[in-house]
């Protein structure tokens, strides 16, 4: 399955520390040893974890700058898990298309998460792409 795989497992791994407010290495080390993945997957979900897990403010307040009306706190844990992965993708994985880390991310939540969710991750991460370019202007 390759990255799309690693993605979901992300996802779930991050899930997991999330809902127990644990974000050690001990966590990740046990998923790891418990699940089956290739030298690939299991390369980009220490990386993406540990880059998630380092700059967890700096990515929470990239999310917390582009929702409308909502408060970080209250969000679906699992949109906020494929959050964190599409933006930590957009800024430190420059081998991934940002098409391709929106579109990956909208296809989790339509598979994990609520029918409203793959709209409202599409709209979160299209207000960081275009805050981002103007910015960058």
């Amino acid at each position: 399955m390759g990255r799309k795989r690693a993605r979901e497992s992300t996802m779930k791994l991050l899930y997991q520390m999330e809902m127990n407010c644990d974000y050690s290495n001990n966590i990740k080390e046990l998923f790891l040893e418990n699940n089956n993945f290739d030298h690939l997957e299991k390369e980009y979900i220490e990386n993406a974890v540990d880059t998630i897990v380092d700059n967890l403010y700096k990515i929470d307040n990239y999310i917390e700058e582009n929702l409308e009306g909502w408060d970080i706190n209250r969000l679906a844990k699992i949109d906020l898990c494929t959050l964190r992965i599409a933006i930590y993708e957009m800024l430190y994985r420059d081998d991934i298309p940002i098409e391709v880390s929106i579109n990956e991310a909208i296809e989790i939540v339509k598979k994990y998460s609520t029918d409203e969710s793959a709209k409202f991750v599409n709209g979160v991460l299209g207000a960081f792409v275009r805050s981002r370019e103007k910015n960058e202007k």
